[in-house]
């Protein structure tokens, strides 16, 4: 969209004209009394998305993808259909869209459509091409694409969807998962199929997924602990479940995970990591994922703290689709509140500590970690801090609890061995080997009746261990003593030259 059309409409679209393009489906959805607004710059962003997947959507009938859109490895996944079809449908609805009621768009959803309907096992899923095959999981994800699409009204929509996600969702309401947040992202997109065409067995399906209950721990942590990637599908999953199924109490673990994530911002806003189980440990991320599940929650609960983080994500990370299904998104944002910027915070059940000071803070994970300490401020950035007892050795300090002692947080980890067979045939080694005349207090350590026998004999893990490998061809250290160049198995068959 352009400057001026930009500048005549305030960024800004009112609900009341939104309304002009929707019909039964989206007045059911219960539009609040006052007029919600639609962003123009979202409207402008959804357009010059649609722009780019119309351009690579295959329109060729002679082409077996009919309908489909390649990713960046040129594979034509059903999830790649499913976001043409979400962000198409929206700005065919929306009356200030360049594409608004344009026939040709209307063609390609169905195109889009038909690709995801040939996309289908015969059990209703789909195929996540790089790994998961006849997955309901995935299938959920697709579904949380497409019905969207539904509140719209358009009954060309509905009809060109219908037999997707009618099929899609039997597949979803008798399959299984693969992680616990697919549980979720399932329950949730049986939700939003139930809410355009009800089916008692999808709504049976969520149920028996809740009643395993929901995975979240004191610290405000899921079970996967995924700061960047998946807490953002999860809190989304629980907001959706909470507002279709008119289950308030559903809305309690998305608070509770994004309370915490307010200790677990950096002072630019960059996502603590450190605390993840999964790909996006130790990865750079920021709070973008969490737009949909921080603006519901801060306009329903009237939350600052959430509104500001909601401020802080602006709207440039909103989705119009989204936007359009929940009107309730185009309110006010309650008054901001200040965050947190001045506290030592412990998650226990995690295993992690943060302190902030202004624009200093730190990150401790407390156990099970050689990368144990971060710390940064303003732009000087220390990633990770651990160390080690050899270059090349296996001594890595890796804590297994971190304990405050006054103002002091000691990490500590503890090493035991047993007494094996490398170090007594090393003892009786020593022993057999002792020059007739001793020398005073060299025989008496190497036979054990000095004080520090134990000490001095005892033999380093390199030999302890002696495999071949780490004893051959480099200068190991018995404690004090160092071990001349070892031949592979030394230690085993007798011979061991102490300097």
């Amino acid at each position: 969209m352009d400057n001026e059309v930009t500048r005549s409409f305030s960024h800004v679209v009112s609900r009341r004209q939104v309304l002009w393009g929707l019909g039964s489906a989206a007045l059911a959805a219960g539009a609040p009394a006052a007029e919600p607004e639609v962003d123009a710059r979202v409207v402008a962003r959804n357009d010059a998305a649609l722009d780019n997947l119309l351009r690579a959507q295959i329109t060729d009938p002679r082409n077996a993808r009919l309908g489909g859109v390649p990713d960046d490895y040129l594979m034509y996944h059903a999830g790649s259909a499913g976001g043409l079809i979400e962000t198409a449908a929206a700005s065919w609805i929306v009356p200030h869209s360049k594409h608004h009621g344009v026939p040709e768009i209307l063609d390609r959803i169905r195109l889009a459509a038909q690709f995801l309907e040939r996309s289908q096992t015969p059990e209703g899923n789909i195929d996540l091409l790089s790994t998961n095959f006849n997955s309901p999981p995935d299938t959920g994800f697709v579904v949380h694409n497409v019905a969207i699409a539904k509140i719209y009204g358009a009954e060309e929509v509905l009809r060109a969807l219908r037999p997707f996600l009618v099929k899609a969702a039997g597949g979803m309401s008798t399959g299984g998962v693969h992680t616990p947040n697919h549980r979720w992202v399932v329950s949730s997109a049986l939700a939003q199929v139930n809410d355009v065409f009800p089916d008692a067995a999808y709504t049976r399906r969520i149920a028996q997924w809740l009643a395993e209950g929901i995975d979240i721990d004191e610290d405000g942590q899921f079970i996967e602990r995924s700061t960047v990637t998946y807490n953002t599908v999860t809190d989304r999953a629980f907001t959706v479940l909470a507002a279709k199924l008119k289950r308030p109490e559903l809305f309690d673990p998305v608070r509770r995970n994004l309370r915490a994530m307010m200790y677990l911002l950096h002072p630019d806003g960059e996502v603590v990591t450190e605390v993840s189980k999964r790909q996006d440990q130790f990865v750079r991320g920021t709070m973008a994922g969490y737009w949909f599940p921080l603006n519901y929650l801060a306009l329903h609960d009237g939350d600052r703290q959430f509104a500001a983080l909601a401020r802080g994500l602006g709207p440039e990370h909103a989705r119009l689709s989204a936007q359009l299904e929940y009107p309730e998104l185009a309110g006010p944002l309650p008054q901001s509140e200040a965050l947190p910027e001045d506290y030592e915070k412990w998650f226990g059940a995690v295993g992690l500590a943060r302190i902030r000071r202004g624009r200093w803070d730190a990150t401790m994970v407390l156990k099970d970690s050689s990368r144990f300490f971060s710390a940064r401020n303003g732009g000087a950035v220390v990633n990770a801090v651990r160390f080690a007892t050899s270059f090349f050795g296996k001594g890595q300090f890796v804590p297994d609890t971190c304990v405050k002692e006054g103002a002091k947080d000691v990490f500590r980890q503890s090493l035991t061995a047993a007494r094996t067979g490398a170090e007594r045939g090393l003892q009786e080694l020593w022993c057999a080997e002792a020059p007739a005349t001793p020398v005073a207090g060299v025989q008496a350590r190497a036979v054990g009746d000095g004080g520090r026998a134990q000490e001095r004999v005892r033999a380093s893990l390199a030999v302890e261990r002696d495999s071949g490998s780490s004893a051959g061809g480099r200068n190991q250290f018995a404690r004090e003593r160092q071990v001349g160049r070892l031949p592979a198995g030394a230690a085993r068959r007798g011979r061991v030259d102490l300097r």
